[in-house]
Parts: structure tokens; sequence; C-alpha cells
């Protein structure tokens, strides 16, 4: 931007002295940089068109559709197109209303009101469900392509930032009791879980980091690792590596028996065919390191006792994989190619899903025995950082140790060899 000569020699005639004239030039500077920045948020421009979208027809019309008193559309098509209870969309919405006011309707410079938190959390919604572009929803919402998609960076932000620590929290004592509990019942006394790892295809992926990105699916893509349980709720999620790691690389590099080798994780106690146990154990593929940790399935099973184990084990493994299906049905944003330029911004979509996906799950559960409480959040040990003495070093190598004894690991399986026969041999 430039200024016209007359008004160049108009400052400089007018001004009495150096300083004023250097004020105004000054001010004029600052006049120029506002501009420029003004003009990088892709405002006003002469000779562009601009959409007069009836931002209040859309809220009208969308609130008359699913949140009146006698809405359009019954509670089972919600249901379907934001992927949640109506109860619970309206609980995430007044959360994040509370905690981001960019989501709260505001009237602009003419006194024109703006977009309601309805409008944006639906746009959001709606292109996580459907894997959908940002100006798709922009027919119905009456929303901009560039507010959709600010709008879903905002709402999955707000997710993590308000509900990681309840939906994304570490096992405590009663989910191990419960889960243990759980598992005893399905022939797997000690299990805490199925643990894996899903492949999330990264269409935009920089082509400076592509080499580093492709793995054995021949496309970029980046890691999540997940351990889940029969209900399908997410107990932990690791996300971020690119996507030429295998699992053990991930399983390296992830937290998933940080608190354990530390000594933060509540004990789990149990027996099997007359041995003791006090650390429980994940369900995993063959590709996983043989520990105390993990039982895995026989290859080639020969007897019918070992046959019998690994149909189990298979059938029971599945849990984990039931949970990626029903997150990728769910949101198919993390089933077709990642979009975004920016891993930060993919890490938080994918944490926001999985956060939604455990509150989903625990709406509608259906509880039928009143000693399964799934609500007992107020039993979460509390945890601070302390500045006395720190665990012992060797008792945290012992620890470790104990993690990827090799030993406990066969004498687990044979255990639970025996436990499943004696369950289900009599029916071969």
């Amino acid at each position: 931007m430039t200024l016209p000569s007359n008004l160049i020699n108009f400052i400089l005639d007018d001004s009495d002295s150096d300083d004023e004239l250097e004020l105004t030039i000054s001010t004029i500077g600052e006049l120029l940089n506002k501009k420029r920045k003004i003009s990088l948020h892709r405002g006003s421009v002469f000779g562009r068109t601009f959409i007069r979208r009836n931002r209040v027809h859309g809220h009208h019309k969308l609130f008359h559709d699913y949140f009146g008193e006698d809405p359009v559309y019954s509670s089972t098509l919600f249901r379907r197109r934001f992927r949640m209870n109506r109860s619970l969309f309206l609980r995430i919405q007044s959360a994040i209303e509370a905690h981001d006011p960019y989501f709260v309707q505001k009237r602009d410079a003419a006194g024109y009101l703006g977009l309601s938190s309805l409008q944006k959390i639906t746009a959001a919604l709606r292109m996580l469900a459907y894997g959908v572009t940002s100006d798709y929803v922009d027919e119905y919402v009456r929303i901009g392509e560039s507010t959709a998609t600010e709008s879903l960076k905002k709402f999955v932000k707000a997710i993590v930032s308000i509900f990681s620590e309840k939906y994304m929290r570490s096992l405590n004592k009663n989910d191990i009791d419960r889960l243990l509990k759980e598992n005893e019942s399905r022939g797997f006394p000690g299990m805490l879980g199925s643990i894996d790892c899903m492949h999330w295809k990264w269409k935009n992926c920089p082509v400076a980091w592509k080499g580093m990105y492709v793995g054995h699916v021949r496309e970029p893509t980046i890691i999540l690792e997940a351990i889940a349980s029969h209900d399908l709720w997410i107990w932990h999620a690791f996300f971020g590596l690119p996507g030429s790691h295998n699992d053990i690389n991930v399983l390296d590099r992830s937290f998933v028996f940080s608190d354990l080798a530390e000594g933060r994780s509540p004990p789990a106690n149990y027996s099997i065919n007359g041995h003791r146990y006090s650390m429980g154990y994940y369900l995993a593929d063959g590709i996983y390191p043989s520990w105390s940790t993990f039982v895995k399935t026989i290859p080639y099973p020969q007897s019918h006792k070992h046959r019998q184990f690994a149909a189990t084990h298979e059938s029971t493994r599945k849990d984990v994989e039931r949970a990626f299906g029903v997150l990728q049905s769910r949101f198919a944003i993390v089933r077709g190619p990642a979009r975004f330029w920016h891993r930060e911004t993919l890490k938080d979509v994918m944490k926001a899903c999985i956060i939604l996906h455990n509150m989903i799950v625990e709406d509608e559960r259906h509880v039928s025995n009143l000693d399964y409480n799934y609500d007992a959040f107020d039993d979460t040990p509390h945890i601070s950082v302390s500045h006395d003495h720190t665990t012992k070093f060797l008792e945290f190598i012992q620890r470790h140790r104990r993690i990827r004894d090799r030993d406990i690991h066969s004498q687990l399986q044979q255990d639970l060899i025996e436990h499943i026969w004696n369950i289900h041999g009599s029916r071969m």
C-alpha cells in the first residue's frame, strides 16, 4: 500500500517541526503494518465475491431440526449424524462454551449476530464424523470454509483440554479390579486388555518426510498404539510415530509401562493353575516380545490344548481390533486420508476422536450389574511432583526386568493353556 503524492506533500507542508513530522510518519507506518496484518486474514478485498449466508437463518434451521422441543429429526437420526445422543452433545457444548469464548455467539461491528456454538460445533463434528472437506457443510450450516477449519481445530483442542484427564486416564484400582473380574469370566484371569497398532494415512505429508513416514502400506502413515477392553474403551493411546516403524519400535517409545516400571501402577493380584501373579497382562499378536506383561498366541498349534488356547486367544484379542473399527466407523476422518499439514493438528484430531469415543462408550453403556461401577473416578490416585528422594534405581531396574521376564511369560502362557483347557476341553 502506498500513499498518494498529494497526501505526502500535504503532510510535509503542514508539519511545523521535525518532531511532528516524525510522529506523523511513524503513525502512518503503524497503519500500514496493521493493514498488512489484516490482509493476511483474507478480510474484505476489493473484487472478492461476498456471500450473504444468512447465518441467523442457518442457526434457527439447525436448532429447529435437531434441538427444538419438537425436532424435525428423531433421536435415532441425531445419533447417526452426530455420533452421540443429544444429551451428551449438549453437555459437550456447554463445557466448550465455558472453556473457549470463540464458541460463544457474538455480534460483529455492524451489530449482526455471528455464528452460534451449535453451528461451529456441528460443522466440526460433521467433518470428524464423515471425513468431509471444510466447505461441505456450508450449504446447511451456513459457515465458510476457513471458519469451519478454524472451528474444527479449536474444537479438538478444547476437547483434549477439557476431557483428557477423565477420558484418557490410566487404570486406577477400581478399573483394574473390574477388568480382572470381567476377563476372568471370559477365561483370561489377569488380563487387562488387548494391544495393537493402527496406521492413519497422511495424504498431505511433506515430500521431504515421505521416506520416513512410508512403511509396509507403501504410503505415508502415522501410527496409533492403543489398548482396549471388551467394552471398547481405549485405555491407552500413543500417537505420532512415523509409519516406517513396526509395533516393537512403537512399544519401545511408548509410555504403556511407565507407571508400572516406576511403581505407580496399582497391583493386579490373581492366580492361575496354582501360580500367583502380581502384574496384569495384555493379549498381543506374534510380533510383540515375549514379556511377562504380554500373552501371545501359539503360531502352529498341534495338540487339542494348544488349538483351544489359540482359538480362544484370537477371539478375545479382537477387542482392540473392534475398538479400531468402531473408532473409524464413528469418525471417518481417521479412516480416510488425513488432509492437514501439521502433525500437532493431527495429534489433536486423533486424541479428540478417542476422547469422544470413550465418552460415547460411557454414555451408551447399559449397566446390568451394580458391582460394575464405571463412573467411580473419585478414587483415581492423585499424582503430584515430589521433591523428596525418588524411587530407588535398583527397584526400578527390578520392576523393568519383571516386565520383560521371558520365564514368567512362558509360565503364564502354559498356565492359561491349562486353564482354558479345563474350561473348554470337555467340549472338544
